[in-house]
């Protein structure tokens, strides 16, 4: 084994550890925690942020969240979304922000009125503060991650880092959750989604996190995996993490992963030459057979309740009523209440005191969309429209970054049935407005090699 490779290795079983560790003496999440918040800082100043670190610090803290939420590691609950913020800012300080990112500058503009109504709006006793933190904290997120990487010049190997130290704290994640729930069968008996599979934390935001990590090792398979050795690592992360993603039995997570990496070996098989497309066909076909092996398994282990789950059916193989488990429903009022308030909304927070008010039903909402229509009214549309369709006029100008539509996806998806609860979908659709560029061989300055 080369030295690369055992470092590799070695980088990968150290995240392992970081699980069973943690698995074992819960108070080492509380030092993998603040370790992360206060070496991280350290790590990008040492470096001046000369290899862009604080988006690999970011990137890290994106990945870790959900694993320190799940077992109380982290100093907040929300404090990932403002560890991305610091870990920016730091980066601006030696880098600067990017010039021309106005969309992003007016974005922010837009979510200021919304902002001002609610301190007059909200129901006597409700903590103003915390209401406008837990719904403005990931659009602001998004806001200020896309200021830094707006057009911001940056190598295709520095992304491929990135996202390697986004997916690093997954296999931590996946790991504890292997220890957690050793038995899959003991504890599946429903097609609903299952904490038990989840480290006793919500099958939305896991299964979210885990098919991110899905995608990342899968990416590193195709683009990544220059020996035997490591195409063999990353097989295993990748089939591992997506076995863990597929049990929690929450979809929306899982399929947009899946969804990401075809849309990754379309656009790689579109810009490859010949030569490459042989290579794709076989990693394509080494992709579609781990795939395919890793349901039968899954579905093998569920006793078949993975099949129905997909299928939208309960455990006796009837359809279910609802394929959203009720928050087409929320979303339904949401759009009812900015038919209402169709200019400024409701105000940040005052949707679910709305909803409560009108129905008895205070479940937040899984759907920022909506959520943004309902509580910033038009001002969110068009905020909304400026997130949605910047990125695409970037690809215009810039359709050699293989990762942009895949981004765009995850936020898009994302936001649809887990809101912005975490860092992830701001992050990461801030990656998408990167101007990637390849170190080209003379002769191949505009092929994708792979």
């Amino acid at each position: 084994m080369k030295k690369d490779e055992a470092l590799y290795l070695n980088i990968i079983l150290f995240h392992v550890g970081i699980g069973f560790l943690v698995f074992l003496f819960p108070f080492v999440s509380k030092i993998y925690g603040y370790a992360i918040f206060i070496l991280g800082p350290l790590y990008v100043i040492k470096k001046q942020n000369k290899n862009n670190e604080a988006l690999m610090a970011a990137a890290y803290v994106v990945g870790s969240e959900v694993f320190l939420r799940m077992t109380g590691g982290n100093p907040l609950y929300e404090i990932s979304k403002y560890g991305v913020m610091l870990f920016i800012f730091i980066g601006m300080y030696f880098s600067g922000f990017s010039k021309g990112a106005t969309p992003y500058w007016i974005f922010l503009l837009l979510l200021i009125p919304s902002v001002v109504l609610t301190t007059f709006v909200l129901n006597h006793g409700t903590n103003v503060k915390n209401s406008i933190a837990f719904n403005i904290s990931g659009p602001v997120c998004l806001a200020v991650s896309s200021l830094y990487t707006f057009r911001r010049k940056i190598p295709i190997d520095q992304i491929n880092t990135i996202l390697l130290f986004m997916g690093l704290p997954i296999v931590t994640c996946m790991t504890y959750l292997t220890f957690y729930t050793p038995n899959i069968r003991d504890v599946i008996t429903s097609t609903q989604s299952s904490y038990e599979t989840s480290g006793g934390f919500g099958p939305n935001q896991v299964a979210t996190i885990l098919g991110l990590g899905m995608f990342i090792f899968f990416s590193r398979i195709i683009l990544e995996s220059k020996t035997k050795y490591l195409l063999i690592i990353n097989l295993v992360v990748a089939l591992n993490i997506s076995y863990r993603g597929m049990v929690t039995f929450s979809r929306g997570g899982m399929i947009t992963g899946f969804l990401m990496i075809i849309l990754l070996l379309l656009f790689l098989y579109a810009k490859s030459n010949f030569r490459g497309r042989v290579k794709l066909n076989y990693l394509i076909m080494l992709v579609f057979i781990a795939m395919v092996t890793t349901w039968g398994y899954t579905s093998f282990q569920t006793g078949g309740l993975i099949d129905k789950r997909y299928a939208n059916q309960d455990a006796s193989g009837r359809k279910k009523e609802s394929k959203f488990t009720g928050r087409e429903d929320v979303a339904k009022g949401e759009i009812n209440v900015f038919l209402d308030n169709p200019f400024f909304g409701v105000g940040v927070g005052k949707g679910v005191e709305v909803r409560f008010a009108e129905t008895g039903d205070g479940t937040l909402s899984h759907d920022e969309i909506t959520r943004m229509l309902a509580e910033h009214g038009t001002l969110g549309i068009i905020g909304l429209l400026i997130l949605f369709f910047t990125p695409l006029f970037l690809y215009i100008e810039n359709k050699f970054n293989m990762y942009l539509l895949c981004f765009l996806a995850f936020w898009f998806l994302t936001i649809n049935h887990a809101a912005m609860r975490t860092a992830a979908p701001a992050f990461v659709y801030s990656l998408s407005l990167l101007n990637v560029y390849f170190v080209a061989t003379p002769k191949k300055s505009k092929v994708v090699n792979i």
